[in-house]
């Protein structure tokens, strides 16, 4: 079991690896290359803010799908104890919910601001 287990984490960590390591080369080679004798300072740039909008939208996920599960298993739980108040119930689960998912949206926009609005372009690029 736990050689199972631990097959997989290498498993997933050496996919996780293997996206980290390609896509930014992949995704920044079309505009970002620099010509000979220009700076990589652009490359470098454009690596972090693709990497940073992957990990802000990736927590933020994870965040928020984690909160909502916890919701709605305790709706569950809270229901099968007492059916009665389920409408009470439902009203606030519904409203974790929302403000759970409020968590992936507020990753979403910091993901989009770094790829596309970034403030700090014009200290990084001129």
């Amino acid at each position: 079991m736990l050689r199972k287990v631990g097959k997989r984490f290498m498993t997933l960590l050496t996919a996780m690896g293997a996206v980290l390591a390609t896509s930014p080369l992949a995704l920044a080679a079309g505009e970002a290359l620099p010509a000979a004798g220009e700076s990589y300072v652009k490359v470098l740039f454009t690596v972090g803010a693709m990497l940073g909008a992957g990990f802000a939208i990736g927590l933020g996920a994870i965040g928020a799908g984690a909160g909502i599960g916890n919701a709605a298993s305790g709706a569950c739980q809270a229901v099968g104890r007492n059916p009665g108040v389920q409408g009470k119930i439902m009203t606030v689960m519904l409203v974790g919910m929302a403000m759970a998912e409020s968590v992936a949206i507020y990753a979403l926009v910091i993901s989009l601001v770094l790829l596309y609005a970034n403030p700090y372009v014009k200290y990084f690029l001129g």
